[in-house]
């Protein structure tokens, strides 16, 4: 049966992603997978359960980039690379971020990103030379993910833009320091 849902649950994804929650409109998802509104209903009864569908696919697809983030040595360039990698997944936790006023988007978004934060901060404590100040490490990291995800788009998220992002916040550090 997830096979059935599989098309109707990437099209709302992307579409999530790129537009926010207010672009899922079943006759859009409908034509986007070449089927029929009655069979958006079939599989998922109303868009309330279908959203709930997206969100479980949401933390799937995040726990597979920790993974991935865990088994990077660097920032720069493995991490980069993972991040590239997941825009689509990163421009969905933005939605559920810019929309967290909604309990289950929030929860979804906070769910996300403490695994992701977990998986990356020894890398990023290093990268920003903070190793031996891991708190501070840990402040400035979801300091830095809030401006993160306040400025990318689907144009912005470059590994070149977030190579940028990346060094200012490292030149921030050392004027501080």
């Amino acid at each position: 049966m997830r096979d059935i849902k599989q098309p109707w649950i990437n099209a709302g994804y992307t579409l999530f992603a790129l537009q926010g929650p207010g672009a899922l409109k079943v006759e859009v998802l409908a034509r986007t997978v070449g089927k029929s509104k009655s069979s958006f209903y079939h599989h998922f009864a109303d868009m309330e359960i279908f959203i709930s569908c997206l969100l479980e696919h949401h933390l799937i697809r995040a726990a597979a980039i920790v993974e991935q983030e865990r088994s990077c040595k660097n920032v720069i360039p493995e991490l980069l690379e993972v991040l590239i990698d997941a825009k689509l997944d990163l421009l969905f936790n933005r939605q559920l971020r810019v929309n967290r006023h909604i309990r289950e988007f929030a929860a979804c978004f906070q769910k996300a990103s403490a695994e992701s934060a977990e998986a990356i901060l020894d890398i990023w404590a290093k990268e920003l030379g903070l190793s031996e100040h891991p708190r501070f490490a840990m402040m400035l990291m979801t300091l830095s993910m809030e401006n993160f995800y306040l400025q990318i788009t689907e144009e912005t998220l470059t590994y070149e833009w977030l190579e940028t992002f990346i060094r200012q916040l490292k030149q921030m550090v050392n004027e501080i320091a």
